[in-house]
């Protein structure tokens, strides 16, 4: 216990990486995953064919491959972003695990899409509203209340698997850890149960308030 408490900063740094990652990732995943989903159910063809052809690519993609790429593959295309190499580094996690768990918010937002009645997107075809109207005012308020609970699973997920991001060069969880046990060999256990505890610390939070707000949203049927 010593060792954690003596290297609390260390700790600190990686927890702070860590939020930093969920945070943004969440952000770009949902923005991502809900245009994905408009896609699957636009009437173009060409929309439908791209977003069900990325979808079944990357969601049945290694999320440690789609990182490679982003972090290996961009700067040989030349896609670089200002700052130093550590934030270069942390954008190119932050747009792999975007990109990888906007497949499964796509597919959570298309399923509560499929829920509501075909009979109110047929009503706001007859007051004249487009497809874009229809599913920005009618459909996607519904459906994205429908979905809160399995859109807080794949977030809470998302947050567990920003660990791969500690292999690319990314400060978090998973390499203050690494740099905990390399230094105090003698305690690994109470290093692995401070890690462990603090993921429980972002995530059990994140279900409560997920909880909160699907009882604040739920629709009455």
């Amino acid at each position: 216990m010593k060792a954690v408490i003596d290297n609390f900063d260390v700790f600190l740094d990686g927890f702070w990486g860590t939020l930093v990652l969920t945070f943004w990732s969440a952000i770009g995943a949902m923005i991502f995953g809900t245009i994905l989903a408009a896609m699957r159910v636009s009437p173009s063809i060409a929309l439908r064919g791209a977003a069900t052809t990325y979808v079944n690519v990357i969601r049945n993609t290694p999320l440690t491959l789609v990182m490679f790429f982003t972090a290996f593959g961009l700067p040989i295309l030349q896609i670089k972003f200002g700052g130093s190499s550590s934030t270069q580094f942390r954008i190119y996690a932050i747009l792999a695990l975007s990109a990888y768990t906007a497949c499964f918010v796509c597919e959570a937002i298309r399923s509560g899409i499929q829920t509501i009645p075909v009979g109110q997107a047929e009503a706001a075809r007859s007051i004249g509203l487009t497809f874009s109207q229809t599913l920005r005012y009618i459909v996607l308020p519904q459906a994205l209340r429908t979905v809160v609970p399995p859109l807080g699973s794949v977030l809470i997920a998302m947050t567990k698997n920003t660990s791969i991001a500690s292999a690319f060069n990314n400060r978090e969880l998973i390499s203050a850890m690494r740099q905990n046990i390399e230094n105090n060999g003698n305690a690994v256990l109470w290093i692995l149960i401070a890690t462990a505890l603090a993921y429980m610390v972002i995530t059990l939070p994140t279900g409560y308030l997920v909880g909160v707000l699907e009882r604040k949203v739920a629709i009455a049927r």
